[in-house]
Order: C-alpha cells, then structure tokens, then sequence
C-alpha cells in the first residue's frame, strides 16, 4: 500500500519555507545585522525550520539520516564534504588567489539545509505519488521558493536546472539516505557564484563522475552483503 500523503504538513512546511526565504532576500531585516556567511545560511535555513516544523505538529515519523546506508558518518563526509571543500578552494586559490576553506564549508551546510527540506522531508512525504508527478511539485515547489518569477530566459533554464536537479538529487538521495551526499552534490552549483569557466566545469563534472561511482559500487556491496545475509 502506497504510503498516505500529509498535505497539512507539506503545507505547513512550505508556508514556513517560503517566508524565512522572503524574509532573507526581499528585506533587509536580516542582511545588514549579520556577517556574510551567516546571511548565506539564513537564507537557506527555512526549508529545514519547515520541515522540523511540520514533524512536530504533525507527529510525523523522521526518517532523515545524515549518513544514511554508510556504516558511519566519516566517509560521506569524507566523499561529499573533504573531497570537494579541498578540491574547489585548490581550484578558486589558482583562478582568483583566494583559499575559501570556510565560504567552502558555508556552502556546503547551506545545501544541507535546504536538502533537510527538499530530499529528507517532501521527498519522502511525496513517496505515494507517481515518481514522475513527486519530482514535477518538488522542482515547481523548489523553483518559486527561490523567489525569481519572472519568466525570462534565464529563469526558464534556472527551472530546467532545478528539474533535472530535483531527479538526479533525488536518485542519490533514494540511493543513500544520506543528507550528508545530497547536500554535497546540492553544492556544486552554489559554489560557483561568479559563473563557471572551462576549469571550473571540469571539476564539476570529475566531481559528479567521482560521486556517481562511489554510490553505484556501494549499493551494489550493500545489496551484495544483504543477500548473503539473507
């Protein structure tokens, strides 16, 4: 039997989301009171307020994991945090002189914040849905959160972006149970502010080749050590 939507809950969540998002970036309540990395992350912060939010009231089960089907926390960590934090501020210290370490890391607690939301919350409220029809509301949900509507052309490849993201995000996440990847894999795109150039694409995708092979071959040992188990 196909698990009951909560549509109170999303609801809830999502009221909850979308103003901690307008009260980020279309005032200046927040912006000129605090430093610039913590103004990232509020910014990013509604999506998990809504779905702790939503949990409570709704006494909902919370099967949001940080490290998912990994033994411990230490290697998503490693794979989806370490390896890129290093790899990108290696990267930004040769194009523009500068080692981000912490901006790194900002990011990166940003993406988990809004993968709280997106991934460890709708994602698995949506689960009685047609998977097709899950990721469609997740990416639509998504894309007006940002608050960006106006129907340019950036903006249409912005909710194409956001499309395929929600689908590919949520394939890892489906794999893993990991908010610790999924946010990881979520940052990609935000440490790359400044636009992305030739150098900075090939680590987006070396990093996504890296990522795509290291949850295939642990899926299949998993499912390998679950069937002698069995």
């Amino acid at each position: 039997m196909k698990p009951k939507i909560n549509y109170g809950a999303i609801t809830v969540f999502y009221i909850i989301a979308i103003v901690c998002r307008y009260i980020a970036v279309k005032t200046d309540i927040i912006s000129a009171n605090v430093h610039d990395y913590i103004f990232i992350l509020l910014r990013g912060v509604g999506p998990a307020l809504g779905a702790f939010a939503a949990i409570k009231i709704f006494s909902l089960e919370n099967p949001m994991s940080l490290k998912g089907i990994y033994s411990n926390l230490v290697l998503p960590f490693v794979v989806f945090w370490v390896l890129p934090a290093i790899v990108i501020t290696t990267l930004f210290y040769f194009l523009y002189g500068t080692f981000p370490i912490v901006f790194a890391f900002t990011v990166l607690v940003y993406g988990l914040l809004e993968e709280i939301g997106w991934r460890g919350f709708l994602q698995e409220q949506l689960k009685g849905l047609p998977k097709f029809t899950s990721i469609l509301i997740i990416a639509v949900l998504w894309f007006v959160w940002h608050l960006n509507l106006n129907m340019t052309p950036t903006n249409m490849i912005f909710l194409g972006i956001i499309f395929f993201g929600t689908w590919g995000i949520g394939k890892i996440y489906s794999k893993t149970g990991s908010l610790i990847a999924v946010a990881g894999v979520h940052s990609l795109n935000n440490f790359f502010v400044k636009g992305v150039r030739d150098q900075e694409l090939m680590v987006i995708i070396a990093l996504l080749a890296v990522w795509i092979t290291f949850v295939i071959v642990y899926d299949r040992k998993v499912t390998a050590k679950l069937a002698l188990e069995n």
